[in-house]
């Protein structure tokens, strides 16, 4: 009997230490999750073609367009004159810049001249006997012969005969030397050739100038150049007249310009192009940096988009009801953050930011921003 029982305890304990097992076992299997399709959600925008003005950025330093480069042609001391020559110093038209001291070359001047009218006083009497019908316009030239003022003009000659005789007199060619001397004698009072102020002096009152030696720079204040160099890929863009708007590097002031020039040539090592913007206004100065907005020209039938949505081989991501897509665009214009793109029909739905791991057939879903909560 006590082994009846012994063997039926063992049985039971086989018996649920199996079970035990079983469900010891059973509790370590886990059910593979099931993954979740995510469809991220896209910022769109629906294409309405327009006319897009093609703006194009550019810098550079303000330049006077009228500025003259101040040299002495003639040697002597600096005189002083009625206004002190440094920079800042403003001049009219036609006032003295700078007065050289001409007094040894004035003498030789008015030496020359007493020869001239000497040599024409010497044939006076000829002039009668031989030719009286020019005697009295010769006469006239004597009595108004003025040493203080300039030498006029030789009387016209009417005859071979007439011409013959003064020239071989030599009176032409004195006439002529006189006239020289004349020239050069007016080089010693440099005047100033248009309103405008001195911006550089490199001579002061008492020193010698020689010849040949930079005197300062003068310039007309206003009005002003910049000159921006753009990418040949702009030279067919830029027209001469066209509006541009100009600010400081601190976007404090802002000014109206207009492009004067185009050069017609580019540059071989840059491979750029230069454009000149005249632009007025009394606050500017010379060297100032200033900002430009070029318009280069505006293009039908176009958009604008950021450029970082434009994938590399000119094609844009659209939308296909809840499927992303690819089509090709042509684009017409790169600035540093925007595209102008031509070839998209209207109404399509397309990106408006960039979406990571974006690829043609993804699922989406689009953003409407009237959506009620």
């Amino acid at each position: 009997m006590r082994n009846i029982i012994l063997s039926v305890l063992g049985v039971l304990l086989i018996v649920g230490a199996i079970f035990i097992g079983k469900q010891i076992s059973n509790s370590k299997k886990k059910e593979r999750p099931v993954v979740q399709k995510v469809v991220k959600t896209i910022f769109t925008d629906t294409v309405k073609n327009g006319n897009i003005q093609i703006v194009i950025p550019a810098n550079g330093n303000l330049v006077a367009k009228r500025r003259v480069e101040l040299y002495s042609e003639v040697q002597g001391v600096f005189k002083t004159s009625g206004k002190l020559f440094r920079p800042g110093q403003e001049y009219r038209q036609g006032q003295t810049l700078i007065r050289i001291d001409a007094s040894e070359y004035y003498a030789s001047v008015q030496s020359a001249k007493s020869n001239l009218y000497n040599t024409i006083a010497a044939i006076m009497p000829d002039l009668r006997l031989d030719f009286p019908e020019v005697f009295s316009k010769w006469q006239d030239y004597l009595n108004g012969f003025n040493m203080d003022k300039t030498t006029p003009k030789l009387p016209e000659m009417t005859s071979d005969k007439e011409n013959y005789f003064i020239t071989g007199r030599g009176i032409v060619s004195s006439y002529y030397n006189v006239k020289n001397l004349e020239q050069r004698l007016a080089k010693f009072n440099i005047r100033a050739p248009f309103t405008g102020i001195l911006t550089d002096a490199l001579v002061t009152e008492g020193s010698l100038i020689r010849n040949g030696q930079k005197l300062g720079e003068y310039i007309d204040p206003t009005t002003y150049e910049m000159e921006v160099a753009l990418s040949k890929s702009y030279a067919n863009l830029l027209k001469v007249g066209e509006t541009v708007k100009l600010n400081n590097l601190d976007h404090t002031e802002n000014f109206i310009g207009k492009v004067s020039r185009v050069n017609g040539s580019i540059d071989a090592t840059t491979q750029t192009i230069n454009a000149y913007i005249e632009v007025k206004n009394e606050s500017l100065k010379e060297g100032m940096y200033l900002e430009a907005n070029l318009n280069a020209k505006s293009e039908s039938d176009a958009i604008e988009i950021n450029r970082s949505l434009v994938l590399d081989n000119n094609q844009i991501f659209i939308v296909r009801d809840t499927i992303l897509d690819i089509i090709d665009v042509k684009p017409v214009y790169f600035s540093d953050t925007k595209a102008v793109l031509k070839g998209i029909p209207d109404g399509t739905i397309m990106l408006s930011k960039s979406v990571p791991g974006a690829y043609a057939g993804m699922a989406v879903k689009p953003y409407n921003s009237n959506a009620s909560e």
